[in-house]
């Protein structure tokens, strides 16, 4: 017979998943109905499942169901993220971007922009992407560097300096040409508006693909948190885990960045919040983070077109705004989960 604490236990965890998969649907109708234009639920429906061509359809299936489809998947790509940057770096405020993403899709975009005179939304897709797997590459082999191999402060470190170098590379290009700075300003501020399903269906794979391999490495991770000898002995193969967690930290937060530009806040603040929630494991972290974190991306994006109505907030704006107090209350009140 099974345990009834640990019964209880999994009822608990399984109820907290559909609790948040009904937050997701509710927010999935909230980004699909709620606008500039008032569309009642029943027509705004209508428009998803069986558009007739109407103003209100066209508005439903070219504006608001492309950027809710892509607030979802980017959403749960960064929220999965980042809970692999934090167990990878043993570190709870760790961030996708220690490993270079931001900082190498930003010099690709911005190199493109100014170099090639490209204004294709698809084609920042594919330099960004490329850009965001090159650095983290350049980090992991930095790191690796050495009889200790990629350890986390390694890689931290790599990180940090390789973002530093970006940085730069990306602020002097946009000095040099008046021009990549116009069309680099309105990627970077991180937007779900503006974006077609071809975009969508672009990055779907990867970031089906990473979501798969994330998943994956939930027992491998929760066997590395014990130390790499106590991992060994359950099986686990540090420098395997290691390099697949960053593979799938590049092509989830690659491609996201890619498609909406940088946001703020939600590959750090998600999983922050999932491991007060629900504790250490990764098998429990992984998945929640993939619900909560779309819940808040839509969330913030829903917020940004009521409150500047008849205008509309970038939900990389709203992002920040949300996540930087709500963290720091946290850490106040000395709620950072161990890992």
């Amino acid at each position: 017979m099974p345990h009834p604490v640990k019964s209880a236990y999994l009822a608990k965890r399984l109820a907290g998943l559909f609790l948040l998969g009904g937050l997701l649907l509710l927010a999935v109708l909230a980004g699909i109905v709620i606008g500039a234009k008032h569309i009642p639920p029943g027509q705004a429906l209508a428009g998803v499942f069986s558009p007739d061509g109407s103003e209100n359809a066209l508005i439903i299936q070219e504006l608001r169901l492309p950027r809710t489809l892509l607030g979802v998947a980017v959403g749960a790509a960064l929220g999965l993220a980042g809970a692999l940057m934090q167990a990878l770096t043993r570190n709870p405020l760790a961030e996708p971007g220690l490993l270079g993403v931001n900082g190498g899709a930003a010099v690709a975009v911005v190199t493109v922009i100014g170099l090639f005179r490209v204004d294709d939304v698809l084609v920042y897709v594919w330099a960004a992407f490329l850009g965001a797997a090159g650095a983290a590459l350049l980090v992991y082999l930095i790191g690796a560097r050495g009889r200790s191999g990629a350890t986390p402060a390694r890689l931290v470190l790599a990180g940090a300096g390789i973002n530093a170098v970006f940085s730069s590379l990306t602020a002097g290009m946009m000095l040099l040409s008046p021009r990549s700075f116009n069309g680099f300003r309105f990627w970077q501020v991180g937007s779900l508006s503006g974006r077609d399903l071809a975009l969508f269906v672009r990055i779907g794979p990867f970031l089906l693909a990473g979501t798969v391999l994330a998943l994956l490495l939930a027992r491998p991770l929760n066997a590395l948190a014990l130390g790499e000898d106590a991992g060994r002995a359950l099986g686990a193969r540090p420098g395997r885990t290691r390099a697949l967690g960053a593979l799938a930290i590049v092509v989830l937060c690659g491609a996201a960045t890619a498609a909406v530009g940088p946001i703020a806040f939600v590959g750090l603040a998600v999983p922050f919040m999932v491991r007060a929630l629900v504790g250490p494991d990764q098998r429990w972290v992984l998945p929640y983070s993939l619900l909560l974190a779309p819940v808040l991306m839509l969330a913030a994006d829903v917020l940004g077109r009521v409150v500047a109505a008849p205008g509309e907030l970038e939900t990389g704006l709203v992002t920040a705004f949300l996540g930087a107090p709500l963290l720091a209350l946290m850490v106040r009140r000395g709620r950072v989960p161990q890992l």
